[in-house]
């Protein structure tokens, strides 16, 4: 069985959907599958060993090109070939993920529109030449997208290869929600239509699978729940003695944040939170994620909103840290804290927070509440209500015997549901299952 990974890229930021699908592929290999990750648009990025092959497809230059001049649409094929491996070269990808940091999403509806049309797009180009590389030199079983955006991709590919199609849910609402019209519903009704070219949805938590089921107009059991998997490479075998850590600092108590600096994660909830907690104890907040050109007026905002509550000595920004930099975080706070604003669809760094031992809060929406297991491994807090965030983190900062036994739980809880190897097991039987289902044709 030949897989094939296509993970949009973060070129050069860390996303959840480039860590998630580099730990599936090499769980995936890790049990003598032939998988492949191949990334597209940019290169991916991950803290972890990069498994991504050197070929980028769909490349950003090429999209955009063909997006916004109409004669790169009609180069010949011979001239195409040769200016298409160029623009797609890593290098010069990597410059253009330096340089559209500050895109916003009300800023791509008609290149969303067109990329989600697939082979009757602007980017037909692009399609043609990733469904021929496929069918010729791959043929794959199996192409798995990473996220619902790439949709526009499944007709063509399966028509060429006779592969299955997968595509795993990553969140997209949050993006789409924020494009205007009249792109907006004219993207709503391509994923509707081009979500029938899939053959089988992964979420990773029953709460998005139910949303997406109704967002994207498929039959829930066209979607399958595979929780996120870690590699516990430098995660404690034992959840830590969180006492201990506490003694060591000396009284100062520390509440951690990992996730881009941006409003849906709700980075600003937690500093309006901070004055209610400095009351009645000595606290701080440790923060870090990725860094987005168009998301610094939000950092630059919580940074002068902690500034006017008086709290600007206790609330430190990082930015964005590597593996060992976030590890590092993770080993040296007593709570962890992602009070998004919008329901999540993954919540990553909550399982790595997990995997630590270390106790969450997290608001009751989305995948929390399945994550935290009836708040055995956290608490809840009322979405969007930076005093309930206060009250919350305060009960574990001061009743220690249950921060210790949250996390305890949280720690095991990523060692029964969260490994890669039980992840990539769980996506190695939807695979073989979709393979020998009635009706596999290399017809469309």
């Amino acid at each position: 069985m030949k897989i094939v990974h296509i993970t949009a890229g973060a070129g050069g930021r860390l996303c959840g959907s480039c860590l998630h699908d580099n730990a599936l592929v090499r769980g995936l290999r890790a049990r003598g599958c032939d998988a492949i990750l191949v990334p597209a648009y940019v290169p991916t990025t991950t803290d972890e060993d990069n498994v991504a092959i050197d070929r980028i497809v769909m490349g950003g230059v090429n999209v955009w090109l063909e997006e916004h001049v109409p004669l790169f649409r009609q180069i010949p094929r011979f001239l195409d070939s040769t200016l298409g491996r160029l623009l797609d070269s890593r290098w010069l990808l990597a410059w253009l993920s330096s340089r559209t940091g500050s895109t916003r999403p009300a800023d791509l509806g008609p290149l969303t529109a067109s990329t989600l049309a697939g082979e009757q797009g602007h980017q037909r180009k692009e399609v043609e030449k990733l469904a021929a590389w496929l069918a010729a030199e791959v043929r794959p079983d199996v192409v798995h997208l990473s996220n619902a955006l790439l949709v526009g991709l499944a007709w063509r590919v399966k028509q060429a290869t006779g592969a299955k199609i997968v595509c795993s849910l990553s969140g997209e609402d949050i993006f789409i929600e924020q494009i205007p019209s009249p792109h907006y519903a004219r993207i709503r009704q391509l994923l509707r239509e081009r979500a029938a070219d899939v053959d089988q949805f992964v979420a990773l938590n029953r709460s998005f699978a139910r949303f997406m089921a109704g967002y994207l107009d498929v039959p829930e059991e066209k979607i399958t729940v595979i929780p996120h998997g870690l590699d516990r490479t430098g995660f404690p075998n034992r959840a830590p003695d969180l006492s201990v850590r506490r003694r060591a600092r000396g009284g100062r108590l520390v509440v951690g944040f990992l996730a881009r600096a941006c409003p849906e994660k709700g980075l600003e909830q937690l500093v309006r939170s901070l004055p209610l907690l400095a009351r009645d104890h000595d606290v701080e907040v440790l923060a870090a994620g990725a860094e987005v050109d168009s998301e610094q007026s939000y950092r630059a905002q919580c940074l002068a909103v902690a500034a006017e509550l008086g709290v600007a000595d206790r609330f430190r920004w990082l930015g964005q840290v590597d593996r060992p930099g976030k590890l590092r975080l993770l080993e040296s706070i007593d709570v962890f804290a992602m009070p998004t604003v919008f329901p999540e669809a993954k919540g990553i760094p909550v399982i790595e927070a997990m995997a630590a031992g270390v106790a969450i809060v997290a608001p009751a929406h989305g995948t929390f509440p399945e994550l935290l297991d009836d708040e055995r491994a956290g608490l809840l807090h009322a979405p969007g209500d930076p005093a309930d965030l206060a009250r919350v983190i305060g009960r574990l900062l001061d009743d220690q015997l249950l921060a210790s036994r949250c996390g305890r739980h949280g720690h095991d809880l990523t060692l029964a549901r969260h490994t890669a190897d039980q992840m990539a097991a769980a996506h190695e039987e939807l695979y073989a299952r979709l393979l020998v289902a009635p009706g596999r044709s290399t017809d469309a």
